[in-house]
């Protein structure tokens, strides 16, 4: 399922942000061309990584809703969407090192085929071009809130690392975690898009805390469909947070508040993927998280009601409801 298969966007919105992303894909690629094919071959490789290409889309989605003509006159939004497009990839690459997998976009990983060393690489080799990407506009002030966002991120990741195995993992250190490792970039999408269209801080401001709203939703999700999705429909590795000892919201919920919690306890020491699945689902955990998702994505919602009333700003709208509906 693609972003654009959401019911009731816009069509003309649809075939207009097509050219965008296409246009971001070619300055997305133009970027990493090197004159050595070992680089190349990888860059080719990455460019597969590109699915739904959210980020981007929100950024330009961000500014059209703020004035509808601005995307069209501006190579900025498109620049910044190839931009967060290049540090989300590097943070799939390291991820898929991190968490040991072998499918994204369903083939292989960068590290399944070359190794760990050559996708660590490959992570900073996207960083790197992604930060002289940007200098090109020649705004300071972008490339400090890209690091600070990026910073955020990281910490994000690291906070995560040190809490595997943590059975004591509360709600609030989840949500901190996907905050900042998923929302931070989302919320900063959106920031930027506005920001680039001229608008001012309380809409900036705005916009940024639905992205943030949305990442969350967008995560919780994810987490979900980690436990619940079969592999060839996700077309990525499942069950590898459990295998990785990451716990996600069902978990830390019915390891909190369950019947049995010591039997949850072990159930996630022993990685009983099945147990584990058929407990969370019938105790209600699974659908507890997803009113989370839903909350959150009403948030998100009500954060951008002052808009302007236009086909970008309806399109915001389905988005955040369609990513508690997702199966991508």
């Amino acid at each position: 399922m693609s972003i654009f298969d959401i019911a009731g966007v816009n069509p003309t919105l649809v075939s207009r942000l097509m050219v965008e992303l296409d246009d971001v894909s070619t300055i997305f690629d133009r970027q990493l061309a090197s004159d050595f094919p070992p680089v190349n071959t990888l860059s080719v490789h990455v460019g597969r990584y590109r699915g739904k290409m959210l980020r981007p889309t929100l950024v330009l989605l961000s500014g059209m809703a703020v004035d509808e003509s601005v995307v069209d006159s501006s190579h900025y939004h498109r620049t910044i969407g190839a931009v967060t497009e290049m540090i989300h990839m590097a943070t799939l690459v390291h991820d898929d090192v991190l968490d040991e997998s072998s499918v994204r976009r369903g083939g292989a990983t960068v590290n399944a085929l070359h190794g760990n060393e050559m996708a660590v690489m490959l992570g900073d080799y996207l960083i790197s071009n992604a930060f002289h990407l940007c200098s090109t506009i020649g705004d300071p002030n972008l490339n400090l809130r890209l690091g600070e966002i990026t910073n955020t991120l990281c910490e994000g990741e690291i906070v995560q690392l040190h809490n595997r195995e943590n059975v004591d993992l509360d709600e609030d250190m989840y949500l901190t975690i996907v905050t900042n490792k998923t929302a931070s970039l989302i919320g900063g999408c959106c920031e930027l898009g506005a920001r680039l269209a001229g608008a001012d801080l309380k809409i900036q401001k705005a916009l940024h805390e639905y992205g943030i709203n949305l990442g969350v939703a967008f995560q919780i999700t994810d987490d979900l469909l980690d436990l619940t999705a079969d592999q060839q429909e996700l077309g990525k590795t499942v069950g590898r947070d459990l295998d990785m000892g990451k716990l996600t919201l069902p978990l830390i919920r019915a390891l909190r508040d369950g019947d049995d919690q010591r039997q949850i306890a072990a159930l996630v020491r022993d990685r009983c993927h099945a147990q584990l699945q058929e407990r969370l689902q019938d105790d209600g955990w699974f659908e507890s998280a997803r009113e989370t998702a839903m909350d959150r994505v009403a948030s998100a919602r009500r954060w951008i009601g002052d808009l302007p009333d236009n086909a970008a700003t309806t399109m915001l709208h389905l988005l955040a409801d369609a990513v508690v509906q997702r199966r991508f």
